[in-house]
């Protein structure tokens, strides 16, 4: 991954919105919660939960298989996999504050046994060839400069027969979409660092997992079921984005940004998870 991406990644996160944002509203978390009919939308630490079972089932791996978390935050995915699924899992992070608290956190919850933590880009796994029987991201794909070498370590990494699952972006082609949608897209992505999605036009990570040799690809569009978690985030945004966006500041609250504008042209993008085997 080159260095300005990085840097560009780790700025995003150091964000005071971000810091705050995630901690105030998620816990800590980083990613969209899984609904089901009836629902109550504002039940955010229910539907994480869900969305990470659904991981665990697409990773359908035996007790105590190895696990790379590639993005891991603060750990709190690691940590249910690990205490629900009985999983060894090591995440990686390039951020030093996500390692520090990921590790208290494992360290409070007695999972310091089960679960590890090192500072890493997932472009230069720092891993022996076949060390996992797993490798997964939530939402982290989309911040890679190069998916195709992100891609390429994934493999690397596992084991043959192992198994990837990405839960990631994809959008509508700018040629399809109006031009404010297009538009808001490339800002958002621009300052959240967010590159991968920039260019993940439905289908095309499909073509990049065969080219990087995994086997029996599929993807399962669950756009509508994390869709109410993300109507919440616009109706919290949505004064203070309008207050930004008059002063021209908008790239200060990118979260509240990104919130209103995919609720806006939610129609233009997907919520995919992508399964595939190493050959």
């Amino acid at each position: 991954m080159p260095q300005d991406n990085v840097d560009d990644v780790i700025r995003y996160y150091h964000k005071t919105e971000s810091r705050v944002g995630y901690d105030l509203f998620l816990r800590g978390g980083k990613h969209f919660g899984l609904y089901r009919p009836g629902d109550s939308p504002w039940n955010w630490q229910a539907a994480m939960l869900r969305m990470e079972d659904k991981l665990a089932q697409e990773l359908a791996l035996p007790k105590g298989a190895r696990v790379l978390d590639a993005g891991c935050g603060v750990g709190e995915v690691a940590d249910h996999l690990a205490r629900e699924y009985d999983l060894t899992v090591t995440g990686i992070d390039i951020l030093d504050f996500n390692i520090a608290e990921a590790k208290k956190r494992a360290a409070r919850l007695g999972l310091d046994r089960q679960v590890s933590f090192r500072q890493m880009s997932y472009a230069q796994l720092d891993f022996p060839d076949e060390s996992f029987d797993g490798v997964y991201t939530m939402e982290t794909l989309v911040h890679a400069a190069d998916a195709e070498a992100v891609l390429e370590q994934f493999h690397r990494v596992l084991k043959s027969g192992g198994r990837l699952v990405l839960f990631e972006y994809s959008r509508t082609p700018e040629s399809q979409m109006p031009k404010r949608a297009a538009d808001a897209f490339r800002e958002v992505n621009e300052v959240a660092a967010m590159p991968s999605f920039q260019r993940f036009d439905h289908g095309v990570l499909e073509q990049l997992l065969e080219k990087s040799g995994f086997a029996a690809v599929t993807v399962e569009d669950i756009t509508k079921q994390m869709l109410p978690m993300l109507r919440c985030f616009e109706l919290i945004a949505r004064l203070p984005y309008t207050i930004a966006h008059r002063l021209h500041k908008q790239d200060k609250v990118i979260n509240a940004m990104s919130a209103v504008e995919f609720w806006r042209y939610r129609d233009y993008f997907r919520y995919n998870v992508y399964t595939a085997n190493k050959r």
